[in-house]
């Protein structure tokens, strides 16, 4: 099914774009949520009005991620964990692991924007990118110290 998005979706698109989703998809939670128009021919004429209105808010959404990412670039969180002799974590540190931590220097983040390729294992730093908005990622540094 063809869709106008209203408002920007990260695994589908940015706003007024058309894009072809899942049926059950559009009926169940873009159309229902207001997140999505159908795309037919009077739809497509009310965003092409819209359309300086849409690009002011990408501009806007930009800005603000932008300003965003100024306040993370280069921030330094630490997480402790419960280590064996060998410096191995007896689990490891994970996306809510860096969440919290960033939590406690009082930055919110989703789970879905931290990139952490996968689950830190071991004591260390390590760089992990958050993805704020599209293109805009900057790097934190996660240092994993015993507890």
């Amino acid at each position: 099914m063809q869709v106008i998005l209203k408002e920007t979706i990260e695994s589908l698109g940015t706003i007024g774009s058309e894009v072809k989703v899942a049926d059950g998809y559009a009926r169940n939670y873009l159309l229902p949520q207001g997140k999505a128009l159908l795309a037919n021919e009077h739809n497509r004429k009310i965003m092409a009005q819209q359309k300086s209105k849409i690009i002011l808010q990408l501009a806007r959404e930009k800005a603000s991620a932008e300003e965003a990412a100024k306040r993370i670039e280069g921030l330094q969180v630490q997480v402790r964990a419960k280590v064996s002799e060998e410096n191995r974590l007896y689990g490891s540190v994970g996306v809510r692991d860096i969440q919290e931590a960033l939590k406690e220097k009082g930055i919110e983040v989703e789970k879905k924007m931290i990139l952490l390729a996968e689950p830190i294992k071991m004591l260390g730093t390590y760089t992990v990118p958050i993805r704020i908005y599209k293109e805009v990622e900057p790097e934190i540094t996660v240092e994993v110290i015993a507890e």
